[in-house]
């Protein structure tokens, strides 16, 4: 399954230079939360205008394959939400990431 996160530029680029990404979501990192929060393709655009529509920083979209992570994953219920969204439960590996893009609003559905 194909999984997405949107990240900050800077985090991302952190990230490479790290080994890992670590980050959950915005402002708040894997050991905060315990997770990192994703999406599936239908519930980008609505988590980014919830929570990066105030962003200036570019934001990039990370294309996740979850037959390569080695952390666990799952989808899980969030109150209120009609589609379970993914979590992954420890930190993402940079080989399970498959894409990595300028977040474009509608790119991820289509």
């Amino acid at each position: 399954m194909r999984i997405l996160h949107l990240a900050l530029h800077d985090a991302w680029a952190d990230a490479l230079e790290a080994g890992e990404y670590r980050v959950s979501t915005l402002g708040l990192d894997l050991d905060d939360v315990g997770f990192i929060h994703c999406s599936q393709p239908e519930q980008v655009d609505g988590v980014h205008e919830r929570f990066y529509g105030g962003v200036t920083e570019p934001v990039v979209l990370l294309t996740i394959d979850t037959d390569l992570l080695t952390s666990p994953w799952q989808l899980d219920d969030v109150p209120g939400q009609p589609l379970p969204f993914p979590h992954v439960y420890g930190p993402v590996n940079l080989d399970a990431v498959v894409s990595a893009e300028p977040y474009v609003r509608g790119s991820a559905s289509s």
